[in-house]
């Protein structure tokens, strides 16, 4: 038998671990390499662009940074040009938007998770997930195929699952994303904890209750208000818990199902990790609309459970 002409790189590049390691489907690698394609550009005018808020909102009546309305087009851009994606969300628009009546894929997005903290130069992300059609109203997280997200911090790194373990890679000096870490996985149990929403110990007992328990045992608080930042920290580290739950303001959370609390409960729980809304896998609540809302708790499966029954007064 003849040797492969082709030796393994000793960088592993993006395309190389999809193809290879992955055996992603052809039309689903060339996606998520037009999304890298898409963060790099971002990563770039994170460094670059005025970060001042513009005189505009959402369509969900949150203020849209400069960084969130270009970031938002570059995606936009990339996936328009990619000719695989039928149809996208992102958090920034009020509906799904066709491209392609006949790509087999729909995207949904966060362009730019923690926009806010741009001006402290503290960690943001791009969150995305990805979908078999032309629609999700009516499927569950776990149908999805492909989540990537991206974390911009001292070193750009991106985290991708497509159903067989979740893989890490960095920026490097040449623009390519190569491999760092392979199989991320997270322990049962936890020493840190990132509680999203502290605001709803006020007027939730049972949460209330559970953060003096993580702090009488002295768990590590580690919350930075970027739930990428604070995810990729579990996944990091290989343990932990992240919390966002409903109070007086928010009954149902704050955080949305479709753009962060799905994509996010996939990733934790294909290392090894779990999710839930506080009763449920996150992974079967099925979406009924795009600005839908969620409680969180992700992370290490027995601190997992802790919560929710204490959150449930158990």
């Amino acid at each position: 038998m003849t040797k492969s002409a082709c030796p393994i790189p000793e960088h592993i590049s993006l395309n190389y671990h999809l193809f290879h390691r992955a055996k992603c489907p052809d039309d689903l690698r060339h996606l998520l390499i037009d999304i890298s394609r898409a963060a790099k550009y971002i990563s770039h005018a994170i460094q670059t662009t005025d970060t001042g808020l513009t005189k505009t909102t959402n369509t969900f009546g949150e203020e849209q940074l400069k960084l969130d309305v270009l970031s938002d087009r570059i995606i936009h851009q990339h996936l328009c040009e990619s000719e695989i994606v039928a149809s996208f969300a992102s958090e920034e628009h009020g509906e799904l938007i066709e491209l392609t009546a006949k790509a087999p894929y729909t995207v949904v997005f966060d362009p730019l998770d923690g926009s806010s903290l741009v001006d402290t130069n503290f960690a943001i992300g791009s969150i995305f997930g990805v979908y078999e059609g032309k629609d999700v109203i009516g499927k569950c997280p776990r149908e999805q195929v492909a989540v990537l997200y991206v974390l911009y911090g001292p070193r750009t790194v991106l985290v991708y699952c497509t159903g067989n373990g979740v893989h890490e890679f960095m920026l490097n000096s040449v623009g390519e994303f190569v491999l760092l870490r392979e199989y991320l996985g997270v322990g049962d149990d936890a020493k840190n904890f990132s509680p999203g929403n502290l605001r709803a110990v006020t007027d939730t007992a049972s949460y209330h209750d559970l953060m003096n328990q993580w702090m009488d045992e002295a768990l590590t608080l580690r919350y930075s208000g970027c739930m990428a930042a604070d995810v990729h920290h579990i996944l990091s580290k290989g343990q932990g818990v992240f919390t966002n739950i409903g109070g007086n303001k928010y009954p149902q959370g704050k955080l949305r199902l479709v753009f962060e609390c799905g994509p996010f409960a996939y990733l934790i729980e294909q290392a090894g990790g779990a999710s839930s809304d506080g009763r449920n896998s996150l992974l079967d609540k099925k979406i009924t609309s795009l600005d839908q809302r969620t409680p969180i708790i992700v992370g290490s499966k027995n601190e997992v459970e802790r919560c929710c029954k204490v959150l449930a007064g158990k």
